[in-house]
């Protein structure tokens, strides 16, 4: 499918489409229940289906959903697979919808002596994949998620069949400028205890001070802190190994890909938030130029840096076009 095609199927232009319901729903500040056509799987049930791969990276956890050809979900800084669970509902007649968890985030027990750098992360989804014998994958990402998925992309080509981003690092901004003080905590090595010890004491002030990376000020939910957060923080190594992975964003691991995105033909689409404060706003133009082969961008008119997961119907409406699927 070319360009142009995708473009008319989706109904958006690449100035930027304004996105009817979903819009008129983040405008109207509504509760993330209204914009969904189902709740999405809670927190006892995606438990129930976590599974881990033996890599020699670790046992790296994850939920898979549905069957046949490959679809990796990758997710954002200090979130883990649970970040997908609504688009994996959606999305899992249509594919094999597999979410990990990233080592030192979420529930991946990283192997002893194993750094957690992006480089490491690349090579750790590779075996990860080999461990579940998938050839190819189409790629969905956020966040630096989508720092590691173009990684993944320009150094393992053959493995990836489409990439589908939201909000994520580029060559120019990366690391964004907003992570300075968080990294000025890892290296001090008080990030567990400056940031993620008072989020699971105090689920308000979470949210609160989330209200930059969510759209709705009901979220991270009760549930969802509870799963995100406490993993992080519940062993020494844990600890340890979070401000690891924040410490490995500090040094742009993007420099020199853009001419390798260029010459991927790859099918990519971007779908940006505009609402978001912590990525340049340039973040998806960019990204639309850099590709060899964009279906272009669609922009979700405020929609905050983790919108991917209070609309997971709006990400799997454009997955399922990516894909070639029936909307």
């Amino acid at each position: 499918m070319r360009r142009r095609e995708f473009l008319a199927l989706s109904g958006v232009t690449l100035a930027g489409a304004v996105i009817g319901g979903y819009a008129s729903r983040v405008n109207a500040r509504q509760g993330a229940t209204e914009t969904n056509a189902s709740q999405p799987m809670n927190a006892a049930a995606y438990r129930a289906l976590r599974r881990y791969a033996k890599t020699p990276f670790g046992d790296i956890a994850y939920v898979e959903r549905g069957s046949g050809a490959a679809a990796l979900f990758v997710h954002g800084y200090l979130l883990n697979g649970f970040q997908w669970r609504g688009a994996l509902e959606r999305l899992s007649a249509h594919r094999r919808c597999i979410a990990l968890d990233l080592m030192g985030l979420g529930y991946t027990e990283v192997a002893r002596r194993q750094n957690v750098t992006p480089d490491a992360q690349v090579a750790m989804m590779v075996n990860f994949l080999d461990a579940l014998a998938i050839d190819k994958v189409d790629i969905v990402a956020s966040d630096s998620g989508g720092q590691a998925a173009q990684l993944l992309l320009v150094r393992h080509p053959a493995r990836v069949r489409s990439i589908l981003l939201t909000n994520c690092d580029t060559e120019p901004d990366s690391p964004p400028a907003a992570l300075k003080k968080t990294l000025e905590w890892a290296h001090a090595g008080t990030l567990p205890e400056r940031l993620i010890a008072p989020w699971i004491a105090d689920k308000d002030r979470a949210r609160r001070e989330y209200r930059d990376l969510y759209t709705y000020p009901t979220n991270p939910t009760d549930e969802a802190n509870e799963y995100y957060f406490p993993p992080l923080i519940s062993t020494p190594r844990r600890r340890e190994l979070v401000q690891a992975y924040t410490i490995g964003l500090e040094h742009n691991p993007l420099i020199g890909v853009g001419p390798l995105l260029k010459h991927s033909s790859v099918p990519a689409r971007i779908v940006w938030g505009t609402g978001d404060t912590i990525f340049s706003p340039a973040g998806p133009d960019y990204l639309d130029r850099s590709f060899g082969h964009s279906m272009g961008v669609r922009r979700v008119e405020h929609a905050k840096l983790f919108f991917a997961e209070e609309l997971p119907d709006l990400i799997a409406e454009e997955a399922r076009r990516l894909w070639r699927m029936p909307g």
